[in-house]
This record gives C-alpha cells, structure tokens and sequence, in this order.
C-alpha cells in the first residue's frame, strides 16, 4: 500500500484514494450528519421551528401530509442528483480512466450529494410525524411512530453510503476493479435504485392518511377535492396517478442503471447478461406499475423513464460532451404488459407470471431489433435463442416480484398475509440469483492469436487489419471488435468486418498514443479475450510497461480482465476476497429482505379494513377465480 500511495503524484492512484481526501470527505460527511440530527431531533423536542414550517408548505402545495409531501420531494431531488451524477462519472472513467479520488472528479459531489439528499428525506419522514401517520407506522417510543417508507429510504441510502467508505477499502485490498459491475459499485447504484421502493411506499402511506384524514372528517369533506395549488392543476389528471407513474418510471430509470456497461457499449460481461438484466427491470417495473395503477400504467411508465434518461443521454453526451449512454427500448415490454392486462386477472400472480413471459419473449425480440441500429453493442441472430430462453426464465422471475411489489403497494393484505403469498416472490428472487450466478463465469480463449497490421492515417490514427489464428478461433463471435478509451477523448468503438478467411479490418480507425488504451475484444460463448493494440505505461501499477503500436505484430489473445482491469492486484489470498464478496452479499439480501418487509407491513396494517380490502371474489392466488378490474386504479 506504501508504493501505491508513493505514487500519486505519478498517476492517479490504482489502490485507493489519497489518504487526506479520505480525511476531507469524512469530515465533510459527519459535520453535515450532524445537522440533519439537530435538525430532527430539534422539530421533535420543539426547539426547531423552520422544518415544520416547510412541511406545512409543502402539505399545502401537494395535498398530501408533510410528513410525506417534503421527504418525497427531497427524495426525488437526490435520485436525480445521484443519477446524472451516475451516468457522468461513468462517461468521464470511460473517457479519462481512473481518478485520484472522491473530491477530484466532479460527478462524484452529484453522486455523494444525492445519495445524502437521500438519507436526508428518510430521517424527515421518520422524524415529522407528531402523531402515528398510519396503521404500518413502526413504533420508535411510546409517542413516536415512523412511516415504513422513511425507514426504507434510510435503509436504501445507509446501503449505498456505505458503498464508499467500502468501494475505497475494496481499492485498498485488491486494487481497482475499473468496472461498473464491481461488488461495492453495485452497492450505491443498488441502493439508489431501489430507494424508489421507499418513495412509493411513502406515497402510499400519504395518500392512505390523507384519505382516512378525510373520510374522519365528515362526508363531505371526504368526497376527493383538489386539496392544494398543484391538485388544482392537475385535478382533472388526477396527481396521485401521476405521482405512481412518475415513480414507476423512475424505478425502471434505477433498474436499468445496472445495464450502464451495454449503455456505454463496453461491456467486460458476457452479452448473456444483457437480455437478463432488460427481463429483470422491465419485468418487476412494468407489472408493478400495472398493478398499482391501471390501464395504461405501463407506457406511461416508460414514456417518463425516456424522458429522464433522454436528458441525462443529451447533458453527457451533448453539453459535455463525453461518451453518451444509449437507452434501451422497453415500449415492446409495456406494450405485452396491457395486452396481459386484458386477457389475465391483474390481481393475481399468474397475471406476474404472464406479463413476465411476455416481456422476457416479446420484449427480448423488440431489444433484439433495437440492438441492430440504436444500440452500440449490437445482438448477433445467433445469439437470439440464447437470449430468449434467458429472458423467458428472469421474465417470468421478474414478473412475480412485480406482482410482490404491487400487492404491498396496493395494499393487498390477502396475498402478503400468509406464507403462501410472498414464498412465490422468494422463490423468484432465487431463480434471478441463479440466473445471474449461470451467466457469470467467463474463460480465456484458447489457443487464440492476432496478427495484426496497422495502417497509419493522416491524423495519427490507426486502422488495423487482423488475421486470427487458427482462422476458425472467431467464427460466430457475440461480438469481435476494436475500441479504444481512457484517453482523455470520446471512446471510440467499432466493428471487425470479415474480408476473408480468418482475416478482419476495423471499419473505422482508432486513436493510440497518450494514454489511450487500444484493445481488439472477441466474446463467443464464455470465451471472452482481447489482444492489445497499444497500452500506456502505468507507474501506479507494478509491471504495467507501455505496449506499443507496432507496424506490425504478433499477439496472443488474453482473457480479457487481465488487461481491462489490470489494476487489479493478483496477490491476494483467495480467502480475502471470498470474504468481503461474503460481506457484500450479506449486505443486499439484507436490504432486499428490509424491503420485502416493508412491503409485507405496509399490505398488512394498512389493507386491514381499508377501502382496498379485498373480497372473496378479489383473491391474489394461482387459481382461476375472476377478479373484478373495475376498482378505482389509485392506491388508497
């Protein structure tokens, strides 16, 4: 660790961040924690007036109680924060590689100031209420109650802060893993993602208060007027119908961050990962929204997620002009999910389990076509059965959880109220971890080698020309490409078109030199492999000497992490990194099984005797009972 912290002021460190901006961010993060505690725990004893004077504001603007109205609203300005801090900072390690630190790049402030944002709102919705603000509220003392969606928020947040102070202790023990898919890096996209479970829960816990709040009022008072400035606007839309669509969408917007390294089309997993992960977030956003809300939910769900990600896409890539992520389709998906809607009972698992299908099918052959022009890494035809058994399976997973998510957030106390309800759901998250753990594994090529010539064009670029040996060793390749990135410009990426037998030319040439780096990539199966075509000297890793851009070479084909993430250290005992991959799994089923909780608590307490009761003929079950879809689509 000595040598690697010697060196920073040769390169940007590849064994974590400099010791004093530890120090400064920690600081920064404790000073900032601690007036977030004055400021609640002063509203709870009295002596801080100015929090509930702006929750009252905001309970005037929405309609909805403070207690939700203002954590909401704080919430969904540090989602959007996190996420355009996200995609930036993914564009920028593309474009530049590796930084020194947390302070030295400036998406992370965005990153660390949303995620905070975050945590924030949850304290706020558990520290507001002055009375209990619903049956699901958890009792904290004996006058003291928190709305369940403030305690998932704060689960949420605390998963993904803790994400940083690890993802350095990670860097520190086993180097730097220059991936989007890193154990810790999953953490904060993770936690930020699947805060919106906690909005949506809030939501609902609003909407049901400000509903009982009324019915106790009297009848007239309870019939559904606009109740604040924005409610007038949007009465004839109706704003909590929007409000669940909105948040539908942006959790599609948070699944579908785990998709960053096919967005940015550089992908170091294999192509089977790709279908799986659009099956799993389509799967369980699209069915939930369809069964929260109703007719339609589902394209309106989509049509917000291409809006927020459509200006993320325009921001990175057009005004700073970095390398811009691409979007996946998802309108095929929510088209299969209202076509299910109508030939299935909405409120029962076998409605999940269809839609699911029909996303993991259908949807998987609209994102085949979408790959063919819009997307930068494009699907082979041979590639499609592979992709259609994996999406039918995680569809059908993905559904069921959908389904789960909605009867919490519809308040279905029959189907989260005994063990035969949420066991489907588990069962599903089981088979999505199996799924997953089956698309994992990766080999090195064999026996593979590139000979390689470049031709040198006028502005300093290279085009090279490949013959593989043996010449049949990349035949029906997932992808056979050159890219090349982290050179301080826009990554550059392109196909290898055959012009004879073993023998590819790039289509377009590529930049080497600087500190570019200049690969040609092959993936088929689970061989996955690259030859360099130019690799800088790197003084913050021991042994990284410059390979040059020869006229001519001769080359093996590598497996490919040795090369994209030679940062990392190749020294360290097995059992170390088994164990901290032990830590942070441990970490997520915890926060998958919080949130499970919370859905089950909120459907439990808050269904009984509700006006979403349901009624014999209403039943959530694998059965072919009719279910009535002509109740009102709002929760309640």
């Amino acid at each position: 660790m000595t040598g690697i912290l010697s060196s920073v002021a040769a390169a940007p460190p590849a064994g974590g961040a400099a010791i004093g901006q530890v120090i400064g961010a920690s600081a920064v993060a404790s000073v900032l924690t601690a007036l977030l505690l004055w400021l609640g725990m002063g509203h709870r004893n009295g002596r801080v007036a100015v929090l509930g004077r702006v929750a009252a504001f905001t309970e005037r603007v929405s309609g909805l109680p403070g207690w939700a109205a203002l954590p909401g609203a704080v919430a969904n300005v540090g989602l959007i924060t996190a996420v355009f801090g996200m995609y930036w900072d993914i564009s920028l390690h593309i474009d530049n590689g590796r930084d020194p630190g947390p302070l030295a790049n400036p998406s992370h402030y965005f990153i660390l100031a949303g995620l905070f944002l975050i945590f924030a709102a949850g304290w706020l919705a558990i520290c507001l209420p002055t009375g209990k603000p619903g049956r699901a509220a958890v009792p904290i003392t004996r006058d003291w109650h928190a709305p369940v969606g403030g305690l998932l928020l704060m689960a949420c947040s605390t998963f993904a802060l803790i994400g940083f102070p690890l993802d350095d202790i990670w860097h520190r023990l086993f180097g730097q893993d220059v991936t989007l898919w890193g154990p810790t890096h999953m953490m904060m996209i993770g936690g930020a993602g699947m805060s919106l479970i906690g909005i949506m829960v809030l939501l609902v816990e609003g909407h049901s208060a400000q509903k009982a709040h009324r019915a106790a009022a009297g009848p007239r008072a309870a019939k559904p007027q606009p109740a604040g400035t924005i409610d007038r606007v949007l009465a004839l839309a109706s704003l909590r119908t929007a409000r669940m669509v909105a948040a539908s969408g942006g959790l599609l917007v948070g699944l579908s961050t785990f998709q960053g390294e096919f967005d940015f089309g550089v992908p170091q997993f294999r192509l089977a990962f790709e279908p799986v992960l659009l099956a799993l977030a389509a799967g369980i956003a699209l069915v939930a929204t369809r069964v929260i809300v109703g007719r339609g939910a589902a394209l309106g769900a989509v049509v917000f997620f291409w809006l927020i990600r459509g200006v993320l896409a325009l921001l990175v890539g057009g005004l700073f002009g970095e390398t811009t992520p691409h979007l996946p389709l998802y309108f095929g998906s929510a088209l299969v999910v209202e076509a299910a809607a109508l030939l299935v009972p909405v409120r029962t698992y076998r409605f999940g389990a269809i839609a699911g299908l029909l996303v993991g099918t259908v949807g998987t052959l609209t994102e085949y076509g979408w790959s063919r022009f819009a997307m930068p890494v494009e699907w082979p035809a041979h590639f499609l059965p592979e992709a259609l058994v994996l999406g039918a399976i995680t569809g059908v997973a993905a559904g069921i959880l959908g389904a789960f998510a909605g009867a919490g957030l519809r308040l279905r106390a029959d189907v989260l109220g005994t063990r035969r309800g949420w066991a489907p759901a588990a069962a599903a998250l089981a088979v999505v971890i199996g799924v997953i753990g089956y698309s994992a594994p990766t080999k090195a090529p064999n026996d593979l080698s590139a000979k390689v010539t470049l031709e040198r064009t006028a502005d300093g670029k290279v085009l090279p020309t490949v013959r593989y040996s043996p010449p049949g060793g990349v035949d029906d390749a997932d992808w056979l490409d050159a890219i090349a990135w982290q050179g301080g410009g826009v990554r550059v990426l392109t196909s290898m078109r055959k012009v004879g037998d073993g023998l590819y030319r790039a289509e377009q040439a590529l930049p080497v030199g600087g500190e570019w780096k200049t690969l040609l990539r092959f993936h088929r199966g689970r061989e996955m492999g690259l030859a360099p075509i130019f690799l800088p000297e790197d003084p913050a890793i021991p042994g990284a000497r410059e390979v040059p851009a020869l006229a001519s070479f001769d080359r093996p084909v590598l497996a490919e992490k040795s090369v994209l993430q030679r940062e990392r250290k190749t020294d360290v005992p097995g059992w170390l990194w088994g164990g901290m991959s032990l830590v942070v799994a441990s970490l997520s089923l915890l926060l998958l099984g919080t949130l499970g909780w919370g859905l089950v608590r909120l459907a439990r307490r808050a269904g009984t005797d509700g006006p979403d009761s349901p009624t014999k003929d209403d039943q959530w079950r694998f059965s072919k009972t009719p279910v009535p879809t002509s109740q009102p689509l709002t929760t309640a």
